[in-house]
């Protein structure tokens, strides 16, 4: 049986990934009813608003879910509680360490699972008790570290017993085989799932994934030492544009206050940050998550007849 199918009691080893103002409770029960691990991504929101989507999940699905949970946030602490509070199965974390919660979270049986842009990292959260890691290639939208996929994951899969789970750049079947030979036994997807039928953003968003090309997933915000991948739009230029010029790191920030908003929202093609992963350009449909994972799936057992994947 698949490593990550049997410790998280999933029928397919497909995380969808934990974006912001896009993973909500109608993204993620689809997932999980479809097999794979839905999340909510509690980003900066306020504990009263993902109580609320853990809610509205455990009605769309009695599949195990989980909750993605930026350690930035100013509302961290309350997420963590609320996450004891209805015993979520499964949290992914981003933007942090997770050691101080990890004690708590496992009384009650959560599985923890980081987000590691590195060898290191990996390394000391499996020293924490982490349950397996998620391996995360610059080729992912949102923020980003510096290494690829392709050579993060073996070098991080050599380096720990835990399982990994990679990410960045997997959105088919054969993502999935690269992936598996590269050392995973788990495959994070996000941008793929934006353009499903159950994803709540605005249309515009949808779009522009489905139209983008190869080189418009651009990365803005290295200046200022939080890099995000987005696609290539006005503001990103704009952004693009000031860092050249030495911009304040202040002032990129504020420009970006409020974008990703705009983007999942309102659809505001100028000034919304649609954030996405260097995969859009292979995503030319939008349909269930129920037959995005199913295609997948196949199509790695097509190029892969002994693959693992459940």
């Amino acid at each position: 049986m698949n490593t990550i199918c049997n410790i998280l009691n999933i029928k397919y080893p497909i995380i969808q990934g934990g974006m912001a103002w896009v993973a909500d409770a109608s993204l993620a029960s689809a997932v999980s009813n479809a097999g794979g691990l839905g999340i909510i991504a509690a980003g900066n929101a306020p504990k009263e608003v993902i109580k609320e989507q853990i809610k509205k999940c455990k009605e769309l699905t009695d599949n195990p879910f989980g909750v993605n949970v930026m350690l930035l946030s100013p509302f961290v602490e309350d997420i963590i509680e609320l996450i004891i509070e209805e015993k979520i199965e499964v949290i992914t974390t981003g933007a942090g360490n997770p050691a101080k919660y990890i004690d708590r979270l496992k009384e009650v049986g959560t599985k923890i699972i980081p987000v590691v842009p590195t060898v290191a990292l990996a390394q000391r959260m499996e020293k924490l008790g982490a349950d397996a890691v998620i391996v995360e290639g610059t080729e992912a939208g949102g923020h980003i570290g510096e290494l690829t996929t392709m050579v993060l994951t073996p070098q991080v899969a050599d380096a720990v017993k835990i399982p990994v789970i990679a990410a960045g750049g997997i959105g088919d079947g054969r993502g999935i085989v690269a992936a598996f030979a590269l050392g995973a036994t788990g495959f994070q997807v996000g941008t793929r799932f934006i353009c499903s039928e159950e994803c709540s953003v605005h249309e515009n968003y949808k779009n522009l994934v489905l139209k983008s090309k190869d080189r418009d997933a651009i990365v803005t915000g290295r200046s200022t030492g939080h890099p995000v991948r987005t696609l290539k739009n006005k503001l990103a230029k704009e952004i693009l544009d000031l860092e050249k010029k030495g911009a304040d790191p202040a002032l990129l920030d504020e420009k970006g206050i409020g974008s990703l908003r705009l983007a999942t929202i309102d659809g505001d093609i100028e000034k919304g940050s649609f954030m996405a992963g260097q995969i859009a350009a292979i995503i030319k449909d939008i349909k269930p998550c129920k037959y995005i994972i199913e295609d997948m799936i196949n199509q790695a057992k097509e190029i892969m007849p002994n693959i693992e994947l459940n």
